[in-house]
C-alpha cells in the first residue's frame, strides 16, 4: 500500500497538482471537518468506484488512516493502481497542517 503524508498532500494542493482526494468518512464526520475531498463513505466505495479517477493519482483519507486503507485495498482488488492512503488522516492534518480544523 502506498502512503502519502499530510505534508506531501499539502504540497500537492499548494502546487495545484492534478489529483483526486476521496474522503471515506461518514456524512456527519465530513460536515464536522473536511479538506475538500469528494465524500464517498467506506460502505459505498465499491458501489461508487466509477467516481474514483483511474487516470491520475487518488489520495484516500479518513479520520486516522484505517478506513482509508480498507477502501484502498477494496479498490485495488478492482484493478486500481493509482491509490495513496493519507497517513494519519484528518487527525494528522489537524496536528501538522491546520490546528483550527475541528476533529472528534
Amino acid at each position: 500500500m502506498k502512503e502519502i503524508t499530510v505534508q506531501e498532500l499539502k504540497e500537492k494542493i499548494d502546487n495545484n497538482e492534478d489529483f483526486q482526494l476521496i474522503d471515506v468518512r461518514e456524512d456527519f464526520e465530513y460536515e464536522t471537518s473536511n479538506i475538500g475531498g469528494k465524500l464517498i463513505p467506506l460502505g459505498g466505495i465499491l458501489i461508487e468506484a466509477d467516481q474514483v479517477a483511474k487516470d491520475k493519482p487518488v489520495v484516500i483519507m479518513c479520520r486516522s488512516g484505517k478506513r482509508s486503507s480498507v477502501a484502498l485495498h477494496q479498490l485495488e482488488s478492482q484493478g486500481f493502481t493509482n491509490l495513496y492512503n493519507l497517513k494519519g488522516g484528518i487527525l494528522a492534518w489537524q496536528a501538522e497542517i491546520d490546528p483550527t480544523i475541528s476533529v472528534y
